[in-house]
């Protein structure tokens, strides 16, 4: 027996047994393994929307939508109409799923731990960056990766300010596995269920136009990286002479390394959200320790001088201090490009309250960190 035949088999059988377990350990909440998945992720983005949902856990609507009516059925989630938009529907978590959500952790947490036996950190780390790519190499295999898949929520059709240099255009992809408080891209995080999109040979055919007169695409969020179809798209965009610039929130590094290895992209933009003890809670979200290994992969993983890059902060004064942007500035040491930049209320912003430094205040910070990072500048100031 080869390898390849082995290890189709292991796959197989980690499957069959992990679903065996957590069938087994839920069987008392009459739920099962499927829906464990779906009832965290609620949990861990309250008012997520389905579409979102399906998105994040990387599973058709269908299976989505099967999955939520169960825990609906069972009073885990509840579907809450938005405030601000009634179109908008958010799946939230019930008084009774919080008396088991401890419970989940501890079956998930016992049985990667029980998976994990006799294996140090170094090799669960390099196992762990194993399975990802075996994962991503996965979804390539599939063939729905066309560029009509992509979800393009709106383009700005000319700016100065997006890519270095260039004039461009900006186009906005919807769906984000972040939710930061002060995001102002509100609908691009918690997306309505009425949404439409844009073609994106609608889009192909405007750039067609366009050429000669703009230099470059610059291809935002929500978050680019979670969207099927998107090498496929840079790469009719790159066909036709534009330069391309991809923002990124880092979360995923290795959908971010198959972006840059395409050879379609000339510039990546990733978001450093605060130092990494206060990530998690700037970021808005949880699993703190999975995230902050993210994050660092891909920071390394530009620092690596592998494409053109740069690297931003978007400075928020209830989320900031000065030894927050030093200490994010120890982590990207040696950065070619760093940007601080003012935060703006744009009214959209997923909760209220936040306020921004004044520009003295941030040539403050900035001056602070340029003793670690020369190249820093302000942006927006």
């Amino acid at each position: 027996m080869n390898y390849q035949n082995d290890f189709l088999i292991n796959v197989s059988a980690l499957y069959r047994y992990t679903q065996k377990y957590f069938d087994k350990n839920m069987a008392v909440f009459n739920i099962g393994s499927g829906q464990m998945v779906f009832l965290l992720l609620i949990y861990e983005h309250e008012g997520i929307s389905m579409q979102q949902l399906s998105e994040m856990a990387d599973i058709d609507k269908g299976t989505t939508t099967k999955s939520i009516r169960k825990l609906i059925d069972e009073n885990f989630v509840e579907i809450r109409t938005d405030e601000n938009d009634k179109r908008v529907k958010r799946i939230y978590t019930t008084k009774k799923a919080a008396g088991i959500i401890n419970d989940l952790y501890r079956f998930r947490n016992d049985y990667v731990n029980q998976l994990m036996k006799g294996l140090d950190e170094e090799t669960i780390n390099r196992e762990i960056g194993v399975i990802e790519q075996i994962t991503q190499n996965a979804r390539e295999i599939v063939p729905d990766d066309s560029y009509s898949d992509i979800k393009i929520a709106g383009l700005q059709k000319l700016t100065l300010l997006d890519y270095p240099g260039q004039v461009a255009c900006t186009i906005f992809t919807a769906g984000c596995n972040m939710k930061c408080p002060f995001c102002h891209n509100k609908d691009l995080v918690f997306i309505p269920e009425n949404s439409t999109y844009e073609d994106p040979d609608d889009i192909i055919e405007f750039l067609a136009k366009r050429r000669g007169i703009i230099d470059a695409v610059c291809i935002t969020g929500g978050e680019p990286t979670l969207q099927a179809g998107l090498i496929d798209f840079i790469r009719q965009i790159k066909e036709m002479g534009y330069k391309v610039k991809v923002d990124t929130n880092g979360l995923n590094p290795t959908r971010l390394k198959q972006i840059v290895e395409s050879g379609y992209v000339d510039y990546i933009a990733m978001d450093v959200k605060n130092s990494l003890g206060k990530y998690a809670l700037t970021a808005g979200v949880i699993e703190a320790d999975n995230l902050q290994r993210q994050i660092k992969k891909s920071i390394n993983y530009l620092l690596s001088d592998v494409i053109d890059y740069e690297f931003r902060t978007t400075v928020v004064r209830q989320f900031h201090t000065k030894e927050d942007l030093i200490e994010i500035a120890r982590m990207i040491r040696g950065a070619k490009h760093y940007y601080l930049q003012q935060f703006v209320d744009s009214g959209r912003c997923i909760e209220e309250g936040f306020t921004a430094y004044s520009k003295d205040e941030m040539q403050e910070l900035c001056d602070e960190v340029r003793k670690i990072i020369p190249e820093v500048q302000l942006r927006g100031v």
